[in-house]
């Protein structure tokens, strides 16, 4: 297992090669692109859309890299228009997902917020993920740790854990083991791709998942 308690051998599925780095990963880490009928590349992050997929690594530069150097066009072998600042716009659209089903765990019984919430989640082992707002109180956030096997995800922000718990703010959440905590956890990952690194959020410490 990982520092945060992921399973390396774990399956994630079918592999699939990058366009920009041609380094092959599980489908579930890359994102999914199709080409529509009108040559506009369209982000498909359910992966359901019909047509050839094109694979991308969750990260600014290897995105950056498919939309200015002709990558999409390439591995589409026609002509395609690319969407502007495609890794800002992919962030945005990741976090309103993370959001969104972080907000079905909750109204599924499978979340809970506030600190002594998720401290007794914690201690009575009913936890598998600790969600921890990136712009809470470090010495706040330092009194809760990643359960045992689990998982841990901080680079979301307070608002945005609001918006999943209709509170105007949040800084601590955890997700039991129900279906939806998988989910949160893949596309959360993706997420990280291409937000720890521009806002350097990622933690050490504390169990905390690195890397």
């Amino acid at each position: 297992m990982t520092r945060g308690g992921r399973d390396k051998d774990r399956d994630d599925g079918p592999e699939r090669k990058c366009i920009a780095t041609q380094a092959v990963h599980p489908q579930a880490h890359l994102i999914r692109f199709v080409v529509a009928p009108d040559g506009a590349v369209v982000p498909d992050l359910a992966g359901k859309l019909p047509g050839r997929g094109i694979y991308v690594i969750p990260d600014r530069a290897a995105l950056t890299r498919a939309a200015t150097k002709g990558l999409f066009a390439r591995a589409a072998k026609q002509p395609v228009t690319v969407p502007d600042d495609l890794p800002g716009l992919l962030e945005r659209m990741l976090s309103r997902r993370v959001v969104d089903l972080i907000s079905l765990a909750r109204k599924s019984g499978e979340a809970v917020t506030g600190y002594e919430k998720v401290k007794d989640w914690l201690q009575t082992e009913r936890a598998t993920v600790l969600i921890q707002a990136e712009d809470g109180s470090e010495r706040g956030k330092s009194k809760l740790s990643t359960p045992y096997g689990g998982d841990y995800i901080g680079w979301l922000t307070a608002d945005e854990l609001g918006m999943a718990f209709g509170r105007e703010k949040v800084i601590h959440a955890a997700l039991g083991a129900g279906g939806l905590s998988r989910r949160v956890v893949e596309e959360a990952q993706r997420l990280k791709g291409l937000r720890v690194g521009r806002a350097d959020a990622d933690h050490g410490g504390n169990g905390r998942l690195k890397g």
